[in-house]
């Protein structure tokens, strides 16, 4: 389970240090065998440990060729999935095309989702979470049966 905001700094060579607590949980689970692809929603980028990657492909490979939005969101995940493997500093590589994306500086944000992370430019970060704080205290979002039932 990954969870929790992290500040981390991209190095010259646009790799991004997975931090220590999550490494022996991902050199275990996956071999430190990652994919990272773009998200179709946001200027992210998504970081999945390989076999939580190989249940999305599972989903993908339903899809059909013939109907254009299954296409695109193939054409979109697939085509820029990249495979890295951790280094022996816990680092991987984020190719320049994924991080274009996302638009990546030197500052970036690795934030837990559970069973994947996401990775944000740091100022993109600090944005999002103001837009969403913002629209939590106005009420403005659809209230779904799941968010009905949620409670802190």
């Amino acid at each position: 389970m990954f969870r929790g905001a992290n500040a981390i700094n991209l190095d010259t060579k646009g790799r991004l240090a997975i931090p220590t607590k999550y490494r022996q949980s991902l050199l275990d689970d996956c071999n430190g065998q990652l994919v990272c692809t773009v998200d179709t929603q946001q200027s992210c980028l998504l970081l999945y440990p390989l076999p939580e990657w190989e249940e999305i492909e599972l989903k993908l490979i339903k899809f059909s060729s013939m109907i254009p939005a299954e296409r695109r969101m193939q054409r979109l995940l697939l085509g820029h999935a990249t495979e890295g493997e951790m280094d022996k500093s816990g680092r991987i590589l984020l190719p320049t095309p994924l991080r274009l994306h996302a638009h990546l500086s030197k500052e970036v944000m690795l934030v837990g989702q559970l069973n994947k992370f996401e990775i944000w430019d740091a100022e993109v970060w600090a944005e999002q979470v103001e837009l969403d704080m913002d629209t939590e205290r106005k009420g403005e979002f659809e209230l779904t049966e799941r968010l009905q039932d949620f409670s802190l």
